[in-house]
């Protein structure tokens, strides 16, 4: 367990990135209104505490606010096999036609080939799915799935019909039927305001913060806005289980950066604003684009301390679970023992942590 007042080693392992959090600290709700989370300003130390509506006055005309559009899909879906045994999927990637990639929870998976029945089954309501095989390749984690619904269903029209929302598993009220007595307030609130595009198994947190008065703020004072998109898939959520670093494997996720925001970072370049990335996919998708030169595909970029950044300056982000790739992340922006103090302030202060949890902006260490 690391003293959050320790300093900061030169070589990281896994270690470096635990810290004690207490349980009641983590979010199981979002907060009364998205603006009313709190928002510490951690560009310097020591922070300040604020709420987030105030954000529009810590920025300055000409930044730019980039977002990740993605829309969370009904991905975690229910059935059972030939043999009656039960079995949930969560469906991390569409393919072509009607073949997906998901998640599988059973007991003895069955083999390729076989047959299963999921919200009822084809004949009870619902669809059945014959597994394929694994994914990406044999020895893949993931599993590819055909899926056979009535008049030919699009996988999307089958999650949208029989899906549940796939809340973080540490958000522990929905059942494991999928049945939760707040799953409508969770349709509205953990989805952001401006999601568009279908695809992604978790929300893009930080962005869940704003609402039409804060836009509307931002727009007033000259701060423009753009987006990319970037699908979040379930390894956002896996632990690290190697202590040294570069024996991790990283999740790989789709994304794009759009003509239309290529062209709004240049502008903000040349009149001198700063990239503000809306959390810390929108980082991920725009570094993975500044190193690949590539505006669309893959990324498993991993960012851990030493890591240079070339595109953004500012990070909202929410606060992460500890030794989590994302705990890596926003220490190699803003520096390894600054977040650690930063953590010990938002636990001492009792800021809310995680998905449904409060904000904090930061400042790239370099432009300090």
């Amino acid at each position: 367990m690391t003293d959050l007042s320790a300093s900061a080693p030169r070589a990281f392992t896994l270690s470096d990135f635990d810290f004690a959090l207490p349980p009641e600290l983590i979010a199981q709700h979002p907060a009364p209104e998205r603006s009313a989370s709190r928002l510490l300003d951690g560009r310097q130390l020591p922070p300040t505490d604020r709420i987030f509506r105030e954000l529009p006055s810590l920025l300055r005309a000409g930044d730019l606010l980039v977002f990740n559009d993605t829309r969370v899909v009904k991905a975690r879906i229910f059935g059972e096999k030939a043999s009656g045994g039960k079995l949930e999927l969560l469906i991390e990637r569409v393919l072509t036609g009607h073949e997906v990639v998901a998640h599988m929870k059973v007991s003895k998976k069955p083999q390729p080939g076989h047959t299963v029945h999921m919200a009822g089954g084809r004949q009870g309501g619902g669809f059945d799915a014959t597994l394929l095989g694994r994914w990406p390749d044999e020895d893949g984690p993931l599993f590819r799935f055909a899926l056979h619904g009535p008049a030919g269903e699009s996988p999307w029209e089958l999650m949208e019909r029989h899906g549940h929302l796939p809340l973080p598993p540490y958000i522990e009220r929905q059942q494991a039927s999928g049945n939760d007595p707040d799953a409508a307030q969770d349709s509205q609130r953990y989805q952001t305001v401006f999601a568009r595009a279908p695809g992604a198994v978790a929300a893009p947190t930080a962005a869940l913060h704003f609402d039409d008065a804060v836009l509307a703020e931002l727009a007033a004072r000259g701060i423009e806005r753009a987006s990319v998109t970037l699908h979040v898939g379930a390894g956002t959520f896996q632990p690290v289980k190697t202590e040294n670093l570069a024996e991790h494997q990283m999740h790989s996720e789709w994304y794009e950066v759009p003509l239309a925001t290529l062209a709004a970072l240049e502008r903000c370049r040349q009149r001198g604003g700063r990239v503000v990335a809306v959390g810390t996919t929108t980082v991920r998708t725009l570094e993975s684009w500044a190193r690949s030169g590539q505006a669309s595909g893959d990324t498993n970029i991993f960012i851990t301390p030493g890591f240079r950044f070339q595109v953004v300056d500012l990070l909202l982000t929410n606060f992460h679970l500890p030794k989590s790739t994302l705990m890596m992340l926003v220490s190699a922006f803003a520096g390894y023992e600054p977040v650690l103090a930063l953590y010990q302030h938002a636990i001492a202060q009792q800021y809310r942590f995680f998905s449904y949890g409060d904000a904090m902006l930061l400042e790239r260490q370099d432009l300090k």
